[in-house]
């Protein structure tokens, strides 16, 4: 039986804790995703440190120094990569954001990161998160004209989870922009 201070309680814990929809809701202004992906990067690497896409894509202590933003808003259904219509209004901030980047610096290059939560196999969630930054990047392509030439994708499946769990979490399925032209040959 609940006590009125239990009700109180949960009450008040459950008034301070965004909701799921509004949560997932929230994006990032393209202002915001410019600012991130604009940032000085945090080591600048000398001609002969550059590295491959490839390499660049393989070593998570490089992908940390460059510029990033995690844009949670984008949040695929469990086992899905589709992104639906409805999502489009949110995929236009980081559309105007690539744009007014690229008219600065029309060698920016961005990486699509497509993680997944760590329900399910490896493999089937390698391949999730690989059709998850794909279906972003055909998507920003498509249906918003940013040039090819501009974006990688990549699916890091379970390796990054942001929140530590086995179980489904819809924070570790989300989209991550990083700026790679620093770090690359």
């Amino acid at each position: 039986m609940l006590t009125r201070r239990t009700f109180a309680a949960a009450l008040v814990a459950a008034l301070a804790m965004p909701t799921l929809a509004a949560a997932q809701a929230t994006t990032p202004s393209a202002a915001t995703i410019e600012r991130q992906l604009e940032a000085a990067p945090r080591v600048k690497l000398r001609p002969n440190q550059r590295v491959t896409i490839r390499e660049f894509k393989r070593r998570p202590d490089l992908r940390r120094m460059a510029r990033s933003i995690d844009i949670q808003s984008i949040n695929f259904a469990f086992g899905s990569a589709a992104i639906s219509e409805s999502q489009f209004g949110k995929i236009e901030n980081i559309t105007d954001a690539l744009q007014r980047i690229l008219r600065r610096d029309p060698g920016a290059r961005v990486l699509i990161e497509g993680p997944t939560d760590a329900v399910g196999s490896f493999q089937s969630n390698q391949i999730l998160s690989e059709q998850r930054a794909a279906s972003l990047r055909r998507t920003l392509v498509r249906e918003f004209g940013v040039p090819g030439y501009t974006l990688e994708t990549v699916g890091y499946g379970e390796e990054f989870l942001l929140v530590q769990t086995q179980n489904e979490n819809w924070r570790n399925r989300r989209v991550t922009l990083r700026r790679f032209d620093d770090f690359i040959r």
